[in-house]
């Protein structure tokens, strides 16, 4: 029998998944307004409008059925209780490069990644690199552009 993957995810993250599932449901009947509206124009076979709606129907269907799976197996992680000397979901890494410039980086949840702002999935080459590992160590990232090195100066659970 198949098991469940739990999903980590810190509360922020859940709460926008949450609002996301909302407002499509929210869009539910619009959508099929649309789909009414347009079979009201007759032949279905040559009307874009209602292969469209449809289509945009489907869409956000499936997304809600995705979101719904993700939140069903979330299990949600607040940093501030985690402590320790290893890298684990939740944790904000100091890394210093090979030129000692430091880049800061939150391991977070796949749907919550956005590497603009300093969160990299835990599933992410950088992340599996960093699970697990302590300060002071080397870590080898392998990713597009080559292969980096990164020495780990801090963990915080903030």
């Amino acid at each position: 029998m198949a098991t469940v993957e739990k999903m980590p995810m810190l509360q922020e993250g859940y709460e926008k998944l949450t609002a996301d599932l909302r407002r499509l449901k929210e869009e539910r009947p619009l959508i099929v307004d649309a789909i009414e509206e347009a079979r009201a124009h007759g032949d279905l076979s040559e009307n874009a409008e209602y292969h469209a709606a449809k289509e945009q129907q489907g869409q956000n269907e499936a997304t809600i059925a995705d979101i719904e799976g993700k939140l069903s197996r979330a299990q949600i992680i607040d940093p501030k209780e985690l402590s320790g000397d290893k890298v684990v979901f939740g944790a904000t890494v100091t890394l210093l490069d090979e030129d000692d410039k430091a880049t800061k980086y939150q391991i977070v949840g796949e749907t919550e990644a956005d590497a603009k702002t300093g969160r990299i999935s835990y599933n992410s080459p950088i992340g599996r690199a960093l699970i697990g590992r302590k300060v002071d160590e080397e870590v080898e990232v392998s990713v597009p552009a080559g292969d980096r090195y990164y020495l780990i100066s801090k963990i915080e659970f903030i």
